[in-house]
């Protein structure tokens, strides 16, 4: 069985800067969006990609989509844009958002820790892991080790014990306290998935509930998320949305659902949730409005939070599309500047190794973009960029900064 624990955030790659003086592309006020198929197919087709999809979100309105191409490499099953695609690690700011409701409900504070919400687990937790706190976990600062095959062989291990998934991330959190800190808590930005496992048991443990039943009833059911699910996107034993596929051989192979499809469901927290182009533009522009639009999910000031960077994530690091590699993080999000766009952007990035997804947030301009395809290597990743710059260039209406043009330099 595959147990691929890439389950990855952003990458700052700069890409070339559009035409000065170009103009956005005005958008009508009627409510069909543009469509997108013809900026699409190009890209798509240069980089081999089986599917590609994008959508713009303006002032909480999906202004821009598109889809092309196939749900299968080798096969004529186009894409639909209501197909669902796989998301990872763009899961991870979900989590947050769960946190930071059980925070605002007292159920957590930002500082508790880990021997707090596991007093059984304290005497058995290496050094130091006992006063790890919410969210040091949630920015990647907890000391944690980077995914390794420590980690690995307890995911293995996993598949053969018995219960709910809250059951099993408890098992796994029991026997992965014992595992000693890389780095005193609190001090570097080390990304690993086990981070947000954790703070998906904790939110589990106060709750009473699997992360996966909180995701749905408090965040897509009120988003309205209709096509948002978990694991493989497609149904076992159909083609009912775009296959994940790797590269075997020099050959596109897709990952038919099922043990292989995707990551365990055991990371859950970390990045198993899927849903259309169309849904994760709505998320992205409920992010983007920073409360200005219900549902009032948080606090305006709680989702300010969430975006607030916490962290500077080290340059020179590159583990994969996707990977963490500059600018800085926040609570599931990061904070990276472009030489595409004037100023600072959130964004993140997610990728099973199988397919791959981008989201884009400007707050000042009430902005979000979200690119996604079925194909997770450094080839799509490529693709994902251009597609984002292309979509940028033509949907960012001009802005006024206060304090003059930002740089454009990588964030620090």
């Amino acid at each position: 069985m595959l147990f691929s624990i890439a389950l990855l955030g952003l990458q700052m790659v700069a890409a070339a800067v559009p035409p000065a003086g170009a103009a956005p592309t005005p958008v009508p006020s009627a409510s069909a969006p543009i469509a997108l198929e013809a900026m699409l197919e190009p890209v798509r087709s240069r980089y081999s990609l089986p599917a590609l999809a994008a959508a713009v979100v303006i002032e909480g309105k999906v202004v821009a989509v598109g889809a092309v191409g196939t749900r299968k490499a080798g096969a004529q099953i186009p894409v639909q844009r209501s197909d669902r695609f796989h998301l990872g690690s763009d899961t991870k700011a979900m989590t947050s958002l769960l946190a930071a409701m059980a925070v605002e409900e007292g159920k957590l504070r930002w500082t508790s820790t880990l021997a707090e919400v596991f007093p059984e687990l304290a005497d058995q937790m290496a050094p130091g892991l006992g006063g790890v706190t919410l969210v040091q976990l949630l920015s990647h600062t907890s000391g944690i080790a980077s995914d390794n095959e420590a980690l690995l062989a307890l995911l293995l291990q996993s598949s053969a014990q018995d219960g709910n998934l809250n059951d099993l991330r408890y098992w796994l959190l029991g026997q992965f306290v014992k595992q000693p800190l890389a780095i005193r808590p609190g001090l570097h930005f080390a990304y690993a998935n086990m981070n947000y496992v954790i703070a998906g048991a904790m939110l589990e443990r106060v709750s009473g509930r699997t992360w996966e039943e909180l995701l749905t009833e408090r965040v897509f059911l009120p988003l309205q998320l209709g096509t948002a699910g978990f694991g493989p996107q497609a149904t076992l034993g159909k083609i009912d949305a775009p296959l994940g596929h790797q590269v075997v051989g020099g050959q596109l192979k897709a990952m038919l659902a099922g043990p292989n499809g995707d990551n365990p469901p055991i990371l859950g927290p970390a990045g198993t949730a899927h849903m259309s182009v169309l849904d994760f533009a709505r998320w992205a522009g409920w992010n983007a409005g920073e409360g200005k639009r219900g549902p009032a999910l948080v606090r305006p000031a709680t989702l300010k939070k969430l975006h607030t960077p916490v962290v500077a994530i080290p340059s020179g690091v590159n583990g994969g599309p996707g990977t963490p590699a500059r600018g800085r993080y926040g609570l599931g999000w990061a904070e990276v500047t472009v030489n595409w766009a004037p100023g600072r952007l959130l964004q993140h990035t997610g990728s099973n190794e199988m397919n791959l997804a981008h989201i884009w947030l400007e707050p000042r301009r009430d902005l979000g973009m979200v690119v996604l395809t079925n194909r997770g290597d450094e080839q799509a990743h490529a693709a994902l960029l251009r597609v984002a710059q292309q979509l940028y260039g033509r949907f960012a209406a001009p802005v006024t900064f206060p304090h003059g043009q930002p740089t454009g330099r990588p964030a620090s």
